[in-house]
């Protein structure tokens, strides 16, 4: 234990608000008898992101002898969280949503790209253009593009970490926004690959840790990343790579921009 930089709360001037706790993402504060207190020394990052929500500046920096910051027990601690939050929101006896399923899926080669009846510039074989339906959401001549989701769940946080299909597989871990951003996104990334999304940034949960327990424990061959230019997916790109490091796969990632080009 050495001296370091962490935070000081003023109990007396604590009104117990609570604003601190929801700011303080590591979970270092927690309301006890109606106050805020620090509970634990090593989640405190000494950053002070609780600082400004304190509406009467109860909460203020201070130099003593202090446990160091483990982010490892921090990120631990924020996993379980996340499970205890999941499974307190699913109805009695689970979330029929969140089991694992394998979904079959046809060849990549015998698969159509398109619908033979639609060319490549969208109009019919026979040259006439498409008939307007009622419904631009439902269905018309034109067939939908076939989806190359493989599994079940998709989410990071609902995916069992020892599903048999993670096995072997090659693995995409991509930013949720990347699929409304990039068209082809299908096509190019998920088909062949085992997918899982995510959001650093709303879900507030480090992922490195589930990410590299389903890649070394079931042997991964690959581990690609798609990731917004956004800054806050630096989050999702550092757990993916992490989990390539635990597998001992190769690694690669791809960045689209937010007008939906690939950048990187």
């Amino acid at each position: 234990m050495a001296e370091r930089k962490i935070i000081r709360i003023d109990e007396e001037a604590c009104t117990g608000c609570g604003l601190c706790v929801a700011a303080c993402h590591e979970g270092a504060i927690q309301m006890v008898g109606g106050k805020a207190r620090l509970v634990r020394d090593d989640y405190c990052d000494g950053l002070g992101d609780c600082l400004p929500s304190c509406p009467v500046g109860a909460i203020s920096f201070e130099v003593r002898e202090a446990a160091a910051y483990d982010e490892a027990a921090v990120i631990r601690a924020q996993m379980e969280r996340a499970k205890a939050e999941s499974h307190a929101s699913m109805p009695a006896g689970g979330c029929p949503g969140s089991m694992a399923k394998a979904i079959e899926r046809p060849n990549a080669a015998a698969a159509p790209s398109a619908h033979p009846a639609v060319a490549a510039n969208g109009t019919h074989a026979n040259n006439s253009a498409p008939k307007p339906t009622a419904n631009p959401l439902h269905a018309g001549e034109r067939a939908a593009a076939p989806s190359w989701l493989s599994q079940w769940p998709c989410q990071i946080k609902l995916a069992p970490v020892n599903a048999p299909y993670f096995q072997g597989c090659d693995l995409l871990v991509a930013a949720d926004c990347c699929a409304f951003a990039y068209g082809d996104f299908h096509d190019r990334f998920i088909k062949g690959r085992m997918c899982l999304v995510g959001c650093p940034k709303l879900d507030g949960v480090n992922y490195a840790e589930k990410l590299a327990e389903i890649a070394a424990a079931n042997h991964v061959r690959s581990v690609t990343v798609a990731r917004m230019e956004v800054p806050c997916c630096g989050g999702i790109e550092h757990a993916a790579h992490s989990a390539a490091d635990a597998a001992g796969a190769p690694f690669q990632c791809v960045t689209i921009s937010t007008d939906g080009r690939i950048i990187e």
